[in-house]
């Protein structure tokens, strides 16, 4: 073979070669393209992926949600346990505020037990507690030996006489009495004077006392020792005998105010000290007190509950006197759980004051002057007072207290 046909021949040969390789290669491009393309788009892969991340997220929302579910019932049930608590507390307050009443109530009767024992011990007759006749109120009108016409004055106004004044304590449990102690000299003639007065009314009550204007805080103190002693009541009053009081009007007001304890009654007042010698109403331990009293009852009228006279029954001993009453009265109960009650009432002025207030409803309990302490001429004027502010007889009998 010539050289030229030998170099054909392998033209030949190479070009079959190429195409079969050419050949391959496309097949083995196209196989790849076709895994590689596999591969990359695998969509059930792809719905898994995401399938797998809803599922993740809703169990990240359940958590979330279960977790709101639990703190919510957590946080009703804090709430549900806070008012069971608050629930609790609230009757323990109760009860202690009525254990309180209750030790309170056994402090007083035993006091009044104490008081009866130290009387039968000193020879004053008492009558047995469980036997005692109970009454509303008992009204001591402070009264002395020189003042016949103005006890006579107030006989013949506000103060029911004879079968009228039995009819009240029996059917209205009210007791009025005018108290007074002794003379100086016992048995003499201011003695005897009382007691034919007292033989003819019968409305007297004597006191172990010694009668003198320096002796007035004395005075009370005894009054309502032996008052409490004698009458089983719910109140004590003191009034002085140159005021005019309407009775029924008292007995509502003081209704209104029976199921409290320690109850301290009448027109609060808070007046100066007097330190210098020789004016009314002088203080002679003004040092005690400042420029002004505490708040207390003016002396005209006030009113005291049971418990409170015991008290000052059980410690009389005890209990500091000052020179005037009212002030004496009030340091009594300093420092002691007692309700101050402020009623207007109680100090109204004489006609025309007390004249308009009943017109307009609102009748007084009591009326006088201030600038007499009491009535101004009371034996000339008390009539006038009465007729013109006086309730009505009628309305004691009416009343229900």
């Amino acid at each position: 073979m010539s050289l030229k046909s030998r170099g054909v021949a392998e033209r030949t040969s190479r070009s079959v070669v190429s195409q079969k390789w050419s050949l391959l290669l496309c097949l083995g491009s196209f196989c790849a393209g076709m895994l590689f393309t596999t591969r990359m788009w695998i969509i059930p892969e792809i719905k898994g992926g995401i399938a797998r991340t809803t599922t993740v997220d809703a169990k990240r929302l359940k958590l979330v949600s279960e977790g709101c579910i639990t703190k919510f019932l957590q946080y009703k049930d804090v709430k549900l346990v806070s008012q069971d608590i608050f629930g609790k507390v609230s009757k323990t307050n109760n009860a202690i505020q009525t254990l309180d009443k209750t030790i309170s109530n056994l402090e007083m009767e035993l006091a009044a037990a104490k008081a009866e024992q130290e009387s039968l011990l000193s020879g004053a007759p008492i009558s047995d507690s469980t036997t005692k006749r109970k009454y509303f109120m008992v009204i001591g009108i402070n009264t002395a030996f020189s003042s016949r016409k103005r006890r006579d004055s107030v006989r013949a106004t506000w103060m029911p006489q004879g079968e009228k004044r039995r009819k009240l304590e029996e059917e209205k449990g009210i007791i009025i009495r005018f108290v007074i102690g002794h003379g100086a000299t016992v048995g003499g003639i201011l003695d005897r004077a009382i007691e034919a007065e007292d033989k003819k009314h019968g409305d007297f009550l004597r006191l172990d006392h010694i009668e003198g204007y320096l002796e007035l805080s004395a005075k009370t103190k005894t009054y309502f020792a032996t008052a409490v002693n004698l009458w089983d009541a719910e109140y004590y009053i003191k009034v002085d005998d140159d005021v005019h009081v309407n009775i029924a009007t008292l007995g509502e007001t003081l209704a209104r105010h029976r199921k409290k304890p320690r109850i301290y009654i009448g027109c609060m007042k808070s007046g100066p000290v007097l330190s210098r010698k020789g004016v009314r109403y002088h203080e002679p331990e003004y040092w005690k007190f400042g420029d002004k009293y505490f708040r207390h009852a003016t002396g005209q009228i006030y009113a005291i509950s049971k418990d409170l006279a015991t008290y000052i029954s059980v410690n009389q001993h005890v209990l500091h006197k000052y020179t005037n009453e009212d002030v004496s009265l009030g340091a009594w109960f300093i420092g002691l759980d007692v309700q101050h009650i402020d009623d207007r009432r109680l100090c109204c002025g004489t006609p025309p004051d007390c004249e308009w207030k009943a017109q307009a409803g609102n009748i007084c309990v009591a009326s006088f002057d201030w600038t007499c302490s009491g009535i101004c001429r009371s034996v000339d004027r008390i009539k006038e007072v009465h007729r013109r502010c006086g309730e009505g007889e009628n309305a004691l009998w009416k009343a229900a207290f």
